[in-house]
């Protein structure tokens, strides 16, 4: 197995740090029971008013025929890599508060909010997932009847780990290559936009 493992300027849970995003699948079934759980953890995501305005469709590779459907609006190159793995998914963002129909500003943050928690719980019990802006998003709406007030955000693969030796000699470059992240003080601010942090070790 490949260690991914983050290496931080800080500490962080170890979840946290086992958690990316793989390539290389394993054909292996995800139980039901596991796949239940995660998208339970996905709903307890927190959300703007509570609203959750998330949805996911689910495609298992044991239904063929919905697994082609969700596979088919993937990119190309997605395609290549994801097909093996045994489940795909489609997250999709409601745009307008059930409340009061105003539109809501927060609805992707959100969505990826749930789908956040859905990594993490995933990691807990084995699994990775790889989240996908490679998608064509007029197809999706079309072939799933995705109505209006409603927007497909990100494709995603979820499964097992895979062996990297499946993958095309590119793909296994972009697998093996070591994760990177920005340093805080790049991305962490106090008093106006671009000035350092005081909360960030600079020395």
């Amino acid at each position: 197995m490949i260690d991914k493992i983050a290496k931080t300027q800080y500490p962080i849970d170890d979840l946290l740090r086992q958690r990316w995003s793989p390539l290389a699948f394993s054909t292996q079934t995800v139980e039901p029971d596991k796949l239940r759980s995660i998208l339970e953890a996905a709903s307890w995501a927190a959300s703007s008013f509570n609203e959750q305005p998330w949805s996911f469709i689910v495609a298992t590779s044991d239904n063929k025929v919905e697994f082609e459907r969700l596979l088919s609006i993937l990119a190309q190159g997605n395609q290549e890599w994801a097909q093996y793995a045994p489940v795909l998914m489609l997250s999709v963002a409601k745009l307008h508060f059930e409340r009061n129909g105003n539109e809501n500003r927060h609805a992707f943050h959100d969505v990826g909010a749930a789908a956040a928690t859905l990594a993490i719980q995933a990691t807990a019990l084995g699994l990775f997932i790889h989240q996908m802006a490679g998608f064509d998003v007029a197809k999706a709406k079309e072939i799933y009847g995705i109505p209006e007030g409603y927007e497909p955000v990100a494709a995603i693969a979820l499964g097992y780990l895979g062996d990297p030796q499946t993958l095309s000699d590119k793909l296994q470059q972009r697998e093996m290559s070591p994760r990177t992240r920005k340093p805080l003080e790049t991305f962490v601010f106090s008093g106006g936009w671009n000035q350092p942090s005081p909360l960030v070790n600079r020395s």
